[in-house]
C-alpha cells in the first residue's frame, strides 16, 4: 500500500469516526424524548458543507472525497431527522432547513448553469468549500475564550477534540501528496484548534476533576 492509499484510508476513518460523534446527540435524544441542550445548525450547515464537497469530489474524480462526505451527509440527514422528530420549535427547524435548501439549489444552478469551463468551476467551488469549512473550525473560538475566563472545560468533549485533530491531519497530508491546496488550507485551522482544545483540558482538567457530573455539549 503506497502513502496515498494509506492517507486515503485514514481520512476515510478518521472523517467518519468525527462525524460519528453526533450518535452521542442522538441517543441522548432518543431517550429523553427532547432536543435540549443539542444545537441544530451545526447538523444542518455539515449536511451542506457535505454536499459541497462531495461535488467538488465527483468533478475531481476523487473517490475518497466521494465516500468520505455521502457517509457524513446521510449521518447529518439521520440526525437532523431525528432532531426535528423531538424538538418543541418545529416551525423554526422547517424555516432554517428551507432556507439551507434554497441556498443548496442557488448553489446548484450557480456552479451547473453559470460556469461552464471545468477548471473554473473546479476551482470556484473548492474555494467556496474551504471557506466553509474554515468557517465551521473557527467558530468555536468564541466559546474557547470563554473556557479560558473560567476554567471549566466541562462544555468540551475530548474524543470529538481527538477525532477533529487527527481527521484535519489526515487531510492535510492527503492534500499534500495531491498538491491541492483546496483541502489543504481548511482543514489546518481543524488541527490548531483542536491544539488549544487539548492545552485547555491539560490546564484546567485537574480543577474540572472533582466537579459534579454534567451533560456535555459538543463544540
Amino acid at each position: 500500500m503506497d502513502l496515498l492509499s494509506l492517507l486515503s484510508w485514514a481520512c476515510i476513518v478518521f472523517t467518519v469516526g468525527m462525524f460519528s460523534t453526533g450518535l452521542t446527540d442522538l441517543k441522548k435524544m432518543r431517550e429523553s424524548k427532547s432536543t435540549d441542550n443539542i444545537q441544530f445548525l451545526p447538523f444542518l450547515t455539515t449536511c451542506l458543507n457535505n454536499l459541497g464537497w462531495m461535488y467538488y469530489g465527483i468533478l475531481k474524480r476523487d473517490q475518497t472525497i466521494i465516500l468520505v462526505n455521502i457517509i457524513g451527509a446521510l449521518l447529518q440527514i439521520l440526525y437532523i431527522i431525528m432532531y426535528f422528530r423531538y424538538t418543541k420549535q418545529r416551525r423554526l427547524v422547517s424555516s432554517q432547513t428551507l432556507t439551507a435548501g434554497i441556498v443548496l439549489i442557488c448553489g446548484w444552478l450557480y456552479f451547473t448553469m453559470f460556469l461552464t469551463d471545468g477548471d473554473i468551476r473546479l476551482s470556484q467551488l473548492g474555494l467556496t468549500c474551504s471557506v466553509v469549512t474554515v468557517s465551521m473550525y473557527l467558530s468555536p473560538l468564541t466559546d474557547l475564550v470563554e473556557i479560558v475566563r473560567s476554567g471549566n472545560v466541562q462544555c468540551l468533549s475530548f474524543p470529538l477534540t481527538v477525532a477533529t485533530f487527527f481527521t484535519s491531519t489526515s487531510w492535510v497530508f492527503y492534500g499534500l501528496q495531491l498538491s491541492d491546496y483546496y483541502i489543504v488550507v481548511p482543514n489546518t485551522p481543524g488541527i490548531f484548534t483542536s491544539l488549544i482544545r487539548f492545552y485547555l483540558f491539560w490546564k484546567f482538567a485537574s480543577v474540572n476533576q472533582g466537579s459534579p457530573s454534567y451533560k456535555p455539549v459538543h463544540i
